[in-house]
Order: structure tokens, then C-alpha cells, then sequence
């Protein structure tokens, strides 16, 4: 599927096999993947690592969530053809809309990778994910610096660390407070005017 992904140009750049070890490096950031049961992907596009996940953790539920009409019809063909349909959906919508919705702190993990900014990813990432709950985002080694964080504790992040993982960098946020109701702000504010 990744590579199906790169020939329609979703994928970035480097060996697939590479960006399955990405993936692969996600749940072993943090511990709680094991007890998870709904897994939130911002971006998904290409499926890295959300595919990747839902076949690795079969007890999960997915929300594999791409704004793209796009990308989320190569992701829906995807999880038919990995026969994910039970436990995996894709979500065609706006994150920052979808996080008003049902789905609003319904998710135990939010995963993102080159989803946006680290302003924009935990003010979307806090509407999702339950208090309790993780988000697990792709760093560069440099990548603590750009997380604010008493902002984060604004929007219910009670703690942040820095995770390494097969040389992989992740940034792992806990929620520890339910979010303000005006968070994530309308479609499209939170990447216009970033909260730092």
C-alpha cells in the first residue's frame, strides 16, 4: 500500500521500508499503545503510520482522519484491502471540526506525523484526545523547543517529554484536563494565528 502510496505521490521521501519502521517506532514511544482503544491519526495521507498501527495493534479502533477527498480514497481502499473495515474508518473532514463533534475527547491516542506545527497539532490533538489520554507526535532530535508549555497546560496537557525509539524522536504529551470548550478554534484560525 505505501508503495501504491508514493507512485500517487502521498508518501515523502526515503525507502518505504523506512517510514514502516516510523510507524513501527510510534508504538513503541509509549506504552499505553498496548491498552488503547481508539487511535486518532491527524493527516493521515499516505497512512503512515495509521495503517501501520491498526495492523499492529488489533484490539484498537481507528479514525484515520484527511481533509483530502483524495488521499482519503486511496485510505479507504486501504483498509478494504488490509480488511481493516471493522476497526479502522477514515474520517474526510477538517480536524479542528471534527474535534466539536461526537468525537470530541472520545480518543485514548492522537497520533500525528508532519501533520502542522506544534501549535496547531496540540490545540487540534487537545479536542480529541480523552483526559488520560496521550498524543504521540513525530520531533526532530531538536523538536522539545517547540512546544510551549504553559500553553500546553492551557489546553489540558498536564505533562510533555521527549521519546526516542529506534532512533526515532516523538514528543509525548499527556492529557491531564478536559479542554476548553473554545478549543480547537474554528477551521483553519489555529494554523493562521498559532497559540505561541
Amino acid at each position: 500500500m505505501l508503495e501504491r502510496a508514493r507512485r500517487l505521490g502521498y508518501l515523502g521521501p526515503g525507502p518505504v521500508e523506512a517510514h514502516i519502521d516510523h510507524a513501527e517506532a510510534y508504538r513503541l514511544a509509549l506504552p499505553a499503545f498496548k491498552h488503547a482503544d481508539r487511535v486518532a491519526d491527524l493527516g493521515s495521507g499516505a497512512g503512515a503510520p495509521a495503517l501501520w498501527l491498526a495492523l499492529a495493534c488489533p484490539e484498537a479502533h481507528f479514525a484515520l482522519i484527511e481533509s483530502s477527498l483524495r488521499r482519503a480514497a486511496f485510505l479507504r481502499s486501504a483498509i478494504q484491502t488490509l480488511a481493516l473495515a471493522e476497526r479502522a474508518e477514515v474520517v474526510e473532514d477538517r480536524a479542528e471540526a471534527y474535534a466539536h463533534g461526537p468525537a470530541r475527547e472520545a480518543f485514548h491516542l492522537v497520533t500525528a506525523r508532519s501533520f502542522a506545527a506544534p501549535p496547531v497539532t496540540a490545540e487540534i490533538a487537545a479536542g480529541l484526545v480523552c483526559v488520560g489520554g496521550h498524543v504521540v507526535v513525530s520531533s526532530s532530535p531538536e523538536g522539545e523547543s517547540d512546544w510551549d508549555r504553559s500553553l500546553l497546560g492551557e489546553l489540558g496537557f498536564g505533562s510533555i517529554r521527549m521519546v526516542v525509539r529506534a532512533d526515532r524522536h516523538f514528543m509525548c504529551l499527556e492529557k491531564t484536563d478536559p479542554c476548553p470548550p473554545g478549543f480547537p478554534r474554528r477551521t483553519g484560525l489555529p494554523a493562521r494565528r498559532p497559540l505561541w
